[in-house]
């Protein structure tokens, strides 16, 4: 019995080779994968000692209508009908089947008051920061969720002197903390926290800059610097 990790559509085997499996199906005279999971390939012997063993023991005589239905004789024997013939055609083939129990299914994190997370900034108006999280604590996600940073969440101090487009701008990479799940539309973050805010920004020329101050980044080409809420690094 041979293993592999299959994708839904991918190629398997011909049909007249295999037999088409859980989780298979065919196209084309040929074999491919439905769903993502185990490939499981049991061959005709295998499958024959299964049968067997699930056929052994004491066995009623056959009536004459079951026996005809099934292509034997009413002794057990076969006859020259075309169920024999199949049967014995089928068991010369392996079958190959996909199974998802050996793949383990990732769990969809959704974030949660009190996170961590790294989001990029999408766009900006006076009030808030539109931002697309990427990443939750440690978990990278497969789908980016929308959050806002509000003008009073930016900084802890100063709050009445914050101004959103000194501190962040289309692009910029922000450390933020989930402090509210929000409305339908938005989980609303803060970067009120030294720790928390812009981490990776590039310039109006296109170059990446580096902090200078925990209010500026400064362009390393032109040296010209750009006002951010900087993070202060790890």
């Amino acid at each position: 019995m041979a293993q592999a990790l299959a994708i839904p559509g991918q190629l398997l085997g011909p049909a007249d080779k295999y037999v088409a499996g859980a989780g298979t199906h065919i196209y084309d005279s040929n074999l491919y994968a439905s769903v993502l999971g185990t490939v499981s390939v049991v061959g005709a012997q295998v499958q024959a000692q299964t049968q067997q063993q699930q056929t052994s023991g004491p066995q009623k005589r056959l009536t004459r209508i079951a026996a005809l239905a099934q292509g034997r004789n009413e002794d057990g024997t076969g006859n020259n009908g075309s169920g024999s013939k199949s049967s014995s055609g089928a068991n010369s083939k392996a079958t190959i089947s996909v199974s998802r129990s050996g793949v383990a299914e990732k769990r969809e994190v959704l974030p949660e008051v009190g996170n961590a997370v790294l989001c990029r900034v999408t766009r900006i108006t006076p009030r808030h920061a539109n931002v697309a999280i990427l990443v939750v604590g440690d978990t990278v996600l497969e789908a980016e969720w929308a959050g806002m940073i509000r003008v009073q969440d930016v900084r802890a101090t100063e709050k009445d002197r914050v101004k959103i487009y000194e501190s962040f701008r289309p692009g910029d990479i922000v450390r933020a903390q989930v402090i509210s799940l929000g409305d339908q539309a938005n989980y609303y973050l803060s970067t009120a926290s030294n720790e928390l805010g812009v981490i990776m920004a590039t310039s109006e020329a296109g170059n990446t800059m580096y902090p200078v101050s925990w209010k500026e980044y400064k362009d390393p080409e032109t040296g010209l610097g750009e006002p951010r809420k900087v993070a202060k690094p790890f």
